[in-house]
């Protein structure tokens, strides 16, 4: 299971390392996550999870299950990313991150950087997750954000993607190629998956809490 590991990989650690000197690469003060405007490709696709009672979250229930997913990157359908490594233990802003992917055998090692988290209550939502933004060398550029909603009236849990993105400068002709044909496609299959995948590892826990159900 993907997952923010690579203690078993010194070239990994030592690409992770080098991260610290690269800037992101588009300008964060000049885009608004909610509007960035139309030179960005906008994405925002909520999954439902299983349910909970109404009310705050259970103590491991769906919802703290979910968070736990989205803190470790977990979400991610390994086939699209084989590895991610974070440089930090805990999560935490500036945090950078090595996300590898691999494409008809040419491997890309994609450098990004916690921007935020995302830890509210309100309107009635319990909101827990957060982002990263692309650094300088990735594919792309841009923020994607992953978020645990709990609707506190109803128990509904969902599973958030929100992202605005486009293509950044890809010096090498055949690689540039490649992301303009399949780099739209490759990016929803990601998000897709990652709902799929955040319900197919919450589900356990649900069907623990029918056959347990508090006293």
């Amino acid at each position: 299971m993907t997952g923010l590991r690579c203690d078993d990989d010194p070239r990994l650690l030592r690409e992770l390392a080098r991260f610290r000197d690269l800037p992101v690469n588009f300008d964060v003060a000049a885009v608004d996550p909610l509007d960035p405007g139309p030179e960005w490709t906008v994405d925002d696709q909520r999954r439902g999870l299983p349910a909970e009672p109404p009310g705050p979250p259970l103590v491991g229930g769906p919802w703290e299950r979910a968070c736990a997913l989205v803190r470790d990157y977990k979400f991610a359908d390994p086939t699209l990313v084989s590895r991610a490594c974070r440089s930090t233990r805990e999560l935490e802003p500036g945090a950078d991150l090595l996300l590898e992917t691999s494409f008809h055998g040419l491997v890309f090692r994609l450098p990004c950087r916690v921007g935020g988290i995302t830890d509210t209550a309100r309107d009635g939502v319990r909101v827990w997750g957060w982002n990263y933004r692309t650094l300088r060398g990735h594919l792309e550029q841009g923020q994607m954000d992953f978020l645990v909603r709990k609707d506190i009236a109803t128990g509904t849990v969902e599973f958030q993607v929100r992202a605005f993105s486009r293509h950044a400068h890809i010096p090498n002709p055949v690689v540039r190629l490649g992301f303009a044909v399949f780099g739209r496609s490759t990016q929803l299959r990601f998000i897709r998956g990652a709902g799929h995948r955040m319900v197919e590892l919450t589900e356990p826990v649900a069907r623990r809490a029918d056959r347990n159900p508090r006293p």
